[in-house]
């Protein structure tokens, strides 16, 4: 970066820097190095959930993220591929959970008006999104592999018409019958242990049937 030149930048404005609108209370800004030019190795995403919503479950393959609460609660969720392990991290204001670059993770904000901040350790980050997976990956390739029914995999994944970022959408919540209830996720926040850092708390689902 030459600091000398009449382009430098230091300030932007995330409100102007939208990624992703899913409705007023759900969205994501986002801060790069194509935002403000000045940054080194870090971006952001500045991310706004009702209860309930999911960043949907996707990979960083070229950054780690760090996911800093700001206000609300969520629980961020992420696979460890040397373990084949998952594990489910509740964070309310001032706490953290972090996503080492390459790991499979989502998040769910637990109540309403949480605000996320995600944090990465490359000035452009890049996601490979599970929707993108599921609408891309031919289905008699799914349906091959995992001798699955193609046709039901087909009805199953018909919705999916391009990248979710956050979901469900509101429509798919309006069509839900009433035996559907929506998802209340149930967590204990852990006290801090400093003699074991990598304490996780047990998280608590609703029964997958659910889906």
């Amino acid at each position: 970066m030459d600091f000398t030149a009449p382009n430098v930048q230091y300030f932007s404005d995330l409100n102007k820097n939208r990624l992703f609108t899913g409705n007023s209370q759900n969205f994501i800004n986002s801060l790069g190095r194509n935002h403000l030019n000045t940054l080194g190795n870090v971006s952001l995403l500045d991310i706004f959930l009702s209860r309930e919503k999911v960043v949907e479950p996707h990979i960083h393959q070229n950054a780690s993220e760090l996911v800093y609460c700001i206000s609300g609660s969520a629980v961020v969720s992420l696979i460890n591929p040397f373990t084949n392990k998952l594990h489910n991290i509740p964070v309310k204001p001032g706490q953290v959970a972090n996503v080492p670059q390459g790991w499979w993770h989502y998040e769910i904000a637990a109540e309403d008006h949480t605000h996320l901040l995600a944090i990465f350790d490359a000035p452009y980050p890049e996601a490979i999104f599970g929707s993108d997976i599921l609408r891309l990956t031919p289905a008699h390739i799914w349906a091959h592999t995992y001798c699955l029914d193609e046709n039901k995999w087909k009805e199953a994944v018909a919705p999916i018409k391009k990248t979710t970022y956050i979901g469900p959408s509101d429509d798919c919540n309006k069509n839900r019958n009433d035996q559907h209830q929506q998802y209340y996720y149930e967590y204990q926040q852990p006290p801090v242990n400093y003699q074991n850092p990598s304490y996780i708390h047990p998280y608590y689902a609703p029964p997958t049937n659910h889906f």
